[in-house]
């Protein structure tokens, strides 16, 4: 079978592809004591991020950093959830929101948002249906994400039923929906067992050839062997971003990701 080759337009569109942070900043207001409740007092506040710059093209991105770093905050911002007090995201260049932005997003949040009494077929459809896939293509589109996730043998089953590591792959099936440009997944392997880690890793690391995938995770095996890049964010700032070998040289030469991520983040919490 001969490889299909991509005509020099479908190629621009790729080397095209690019998401933009530009100068990204926000503040929490935190809940306030009684004294500043009677208008005594400042009332406290927390720099989630402030000024995160940062051009992504396609490939794998590991967002690393500590709890308390920002990473949630960066993900709520680019993808929707949460506006920045400041800065902007592009997509190609454009303002990254509206319908157009939706249609090329994947996002898998951390919590398990899920229907108990649906189906895993059901709520595959459901979902597909939010993203504004045509009927008729919905039974391929839901087929072809959950072989994706290996759950083929499991979507007729009630999610309620289903153990957390297969939620969490249903999670990841619900994101891949629509084929989307961009991918954002947040903790995508809590709850796997050590062969399903690998198959994710192998399946995103397969997927990053013409999309980009931004994968926030506090397991650093999880983005090591596959990443393009990793960020290292830390209270609210990006310390690095950069190939592994060259962190690894940068920050803990002859050792590994995990040492780098001790050498540079310590064992503090971010905060």
């Amino acid at each position: 079978m001969q490889a299909k080759h991509k005509n020099p337009a479908q190629r621009k569109r790729t080397s095209a592809m690019q998401l933009e942070l530009n100068n990204l900043r926000k503040t929490y207001l935190l809940p306030a004591p009684l004294l500043h409740r009677r208008g005594q007092g400042k009332p406290k506040t927390k720099q989630a991020l402030a000024g995160v710059s940062l051009t992504l093209g396609p490939g794998l991105y590991g967002l690393l950093g500590p709890n308390g770093a920002g990473k949630s905050t960066l993900i709520g911002i680019i993808t929707g959830g949460l506006a920045a007090d400041s800065g902007k995201v592009l997509w190609c260049d454009r303002p990254a929101h509206g319908i157009a932005f939706r249609r090329v997003l994947g996002y898998m949040p951390q919590q398990q948002g899920l229907y108990d009494s649906y189906t895993g077929r059901r709520f595959l459809a459901y979902m597909a249906a939010l993203k504004e896939i045509t009927r008729a293509a919905v039974p391929g589109e839901v087929a072809r994400v959950a072989a994706a996730v290996n759950l083929t043998d499991e979507l007729d089953k009630r999610l309620a039923a289903y153990s957390g590591g297969m939620k969490q792959r249903f999670l990841l099936a619900a994101a891949l929906l629509g084929d989307p440009k961009l991918l954002i997944l947040d903790e995508p392997t809590a709850g796997l067992d050590p062969k399903e880690r690998v198959r994710l890793r192998e399946l995103l690391a397969g997927m990053a050839q013409d999309r980009i995938i931004l994968v926030a995770t506090h397991v650093v095996s999880d983005v090591e062997s596959v990443a393009t890049k990793v960020i290292l964010l830390r209270a609210g700032k990006i310390v690095d971003a950069a190939p592994v070998p060259e962190l690894i040289e940068t920050y803990a030469p002859g050792s590994g990701l995990e040492d780098v991520y001790l050498n540079v983040f310590g064992e503090g919490d971010g905060k």
